[in-house]
């Protein structure tokens, strides 16, 4: 019963960050990256549903892409540091077989946590 989930967190605005694409990745040896799910986050800064649930979940290499210059060009943030970020990567590894992973993001228009 493996899944994986995100959050994120707009702190320049103080509030959860609406409308922010995010895609999935997952590694194949012989193929390299391959995008398996896109996504948007909702009100609440999440996906309505998780990004890996049980039926696609399985062990492996993963990476987040976040498209946070696209969400703060969108939101015409008058700053000289609005286009700095374009899209955030979070690489990252499942190893349970049925393991709950959680990615939270706290973005700015110029830094990043997780």
């Amino acid at each position: 019963m493996g899944r994986l989930t995100t959050h994120i967190l707009d702190l320049h605005a103080g509030r959860p960050a609406l409308g922010v694409k995010i895609d999935l990745l997952h590694f194949i040896p012989v193929n390299g990256w391959q995008i398996i799910t896109s996504s948007e986050s909702n009100l609440d800064g999440r996906t309505s549903e998780p990004l890996l649930s049980e039926h696609n979940y399985r062990p492996g290499q993963y990476e987040l892409q976040f498209h946070i210059g696209a969400y703060f060009d969108k939101l015409n943030i008058i700053s000289s540091h609005a286009a700095f970020l374009d899209i955030v990567p979070i690489r990252f590894k499942l190893t349970e077989a049925s393991g709950h992973y959680h990615i939270p993001l706290l973005t700015t228009p110029c830094a990043y946590s997780t």
